[in-house]
């Protein structure tokens, strides 16, 4: 059946500015776009992220906003007469609005997540824009769809507590950890990184906060923060680390892309997410596949941090992030070593990109089944 299977896949953008999504897909379309045939339909590609293995519709948004909105997809969709439409996200209209259309036409439809659901994430502008979308479109759109992903365990279990939709299947996120080369020292380079799209619910005061509370003991090392953001919040980070007084031990390095960021991150010596929520996060199994031992938080479904001893699984705050800090500094080179190789294992043998397309086409599959 798989070879017969056309999906057409929704997302909004899949730029490197699109907060992870666009390079989930790049993923995702590798392995997956072997088994089924894709098409993404999306508003803004970006010629440096390639995707492989999808055919990539790229629709101008002036060009489907307002009365003919509805037209232009439903005309689409029955040109292309996929098995499955497959969206991505929450709370862009149209990550609402296709569903219900597709459905209406009589296509099976799924929605993976991607946290959009998490609590951190409805409680952000919650009366400005949460409940706005929930009563025209968003909520509409999660009862109806025949599935939607989570990609963990805990993702799951909130999505099931809001009680929209009880269909949730996990299908984690995965990587070609043979196309990422691991680090081959661990000897000490002085450089701990904070990589990841620079957005409040990151928790970058947390990590600002703890490296002034610790002083001197951080002196050997020098914090890295990379990645892009609204430049008014970057501003107020500078002016946090400013009024702290630890300009001198944080650079604000600005955005890495390719071999740039493996660079980066098999140069660190700790890899630093203090994260409020996230579904997934990306950038941790990048580290992980790097060999460079992690510092994350309980607002990640990263548990496996903890229980294969790559590094440290905390708490929300700044507590827990200094915490963490000291337990590294103390650290051996050997036992860095350790956590790194275990954190390149456990990427290896739980996070397969083979193994989660595998996964994703037997939903598909079950849903065709029903």
């Amino acid at each position: 059946m798989t070879d017969r299977l056309t999906v057409v896949h929704y997302i909004p953008r899949i730029s490197f500015t699109s907060a992870g999504l666009g390079v989930y897909m790049q993923l995702l379309a590798k392995e997956l776009g072997k088994l089924v045939k894709i098409i993404i339909v999306t508003h803004e590609s970006n010629a440096d992220l390639r995707i492989e293995n999808a055919k990539v519709i790229d629709l101008p948004l002036m060009t489907v906003t307002g009365k003919r909105c509805r037209h232009v997809f439903e005309y689409m969709l029955d040109t292309l007469q996929p098995d499955i439409v497959h969206t991505h996200g929450c709370w862009f209209p149209l990550c609402g609005l296709l569903p219900i259309w597709a459905k209406k036409r009589g296509y099976k439809v799924m929605t993976t997540i991607h946290g959009m659901l998490e609590p951190y994430i409805i409680r952000s502008n919650y009366w400005k824009r949460k409940v706005p979308a929930l009563l025209l479109y968003q909520k509409k759109a999660l009862k109806q769809v025949d599935c939607l992903i989570a990609t963990a365990e805990e993702e799951r279990q909130n999505i099931l507590r809001l009680g929209y939709n009880d269909r949730v299947e996990v299908v984690p996120i995965g990587l070609d950890a043979s196309t990422i080369t691991m680090k081959t020292s661990w000897q000490n380079t002085g450089k701990i990184v904070f990589l990841s799209r620079i957005h409040p619910k990151k928790g970058i005061e947390f990590l600002l906060q703890a490296v002034a509370d610790m002083g001197e003991e951080l002196n050997a090392y020098t914090i890295y923060i990379y990645g892009m953001g609204d430049q008014e919040y970057i501003d107020k980070l500078q002016q946090q680390a400013h009024n702290l007084g630890v300009t001198d031990r944080v650079v604000f390095a600005g955005s890495v892309r390719g071999e740039e960021k493996w660079r980066v991150l098999r140069e660190a010596d700790l890899f630093v997410l203090p994260t409020h929520s996230e579904n997934f996060g990306i950038a941790i199994a990048e580290a992980l596949a790097s060999g460079t031992p992690v510092i994350t938080t309980k607002g990640t479904p990263w548990r496996d941090i903890e229980s294969q001893h790559c590094g440290w699984w905390t708490e929300i705050g700044v507590e827990p992030t200094k915490e963490a800090l000291r337990s590294f500094i103390n650290m051996s080179e050997s036992e860095l070593e350790t956590m790194g190789r275990n954190g390149r294992r456990l990427i290896e043998e739980k996070y397969s990109d083979t193994a989660i397309a595998k996964q994703m086409v037997n939903i598909y599959e079950k849903l065709l089944k029903e």
